[in-house]
């Protein structure tokens, strides 16, 4: 699914686990590196992002950025900004009790983003299916 909403460009994929799961992964920051195609490592207080959360990411290209949490709605939403950049959204809805909608965000001149985005909607997909074998 991939739509425009208001000034953003939104892709979304449907996943067969629980919001709680779905949230935990995106939250995360030890797990970040693991379905963000873009990220390499992160550095940050908390493991559990929050709204405060404040740190440093290392990135597919090699650069080492800082990024603050700019918007945060518990289990339904969170935006950041990296460096002097906003950056995507995540959004989490819930479907019903075993399905959600896990969503990104940006900004329409970041259209190219799509790509990476999708990747990483496929490796959540893949994260939250084995993570649900093993439950």
């Amino acid at each position: 699914m991939v739509r425009l909403e208001h000034d953003r460009i939104v892709i979304g994929l449907i996943i067969d686990c629980t919001a709680e799961d779905a949230w935990r992964l995106l939250t995360d920051t030890q797990q970040w590196p693991r379905w963000g195609p873009s990220v390499v490592r992160v550095s940050c207080e908390q493991r559990y992002i929050g709204p405060d959360s404040k740190g440093r990411v290392k990135t597919s290209l090699g650069f080492r950025v800082p990024f603050t949490i700019t918007e945060y709605r518990d289990h339904e939403f969170w935006s950041w900004r990296i460096g002097r950049f906003a950056a995507t959204g995540h959004r989490l809805k819930i479907e019903d009790d075993r399905t959600c909608l896990v969503a990104f965000d940006m900004p329409w001149w970041a259209l190219p983003y799509l790509i990476v985005c999708r990747i990483a909607l496929g490796r959540i997909r893949r994260l939250l299916s084995e993570e649900g074998q093993h439950s």
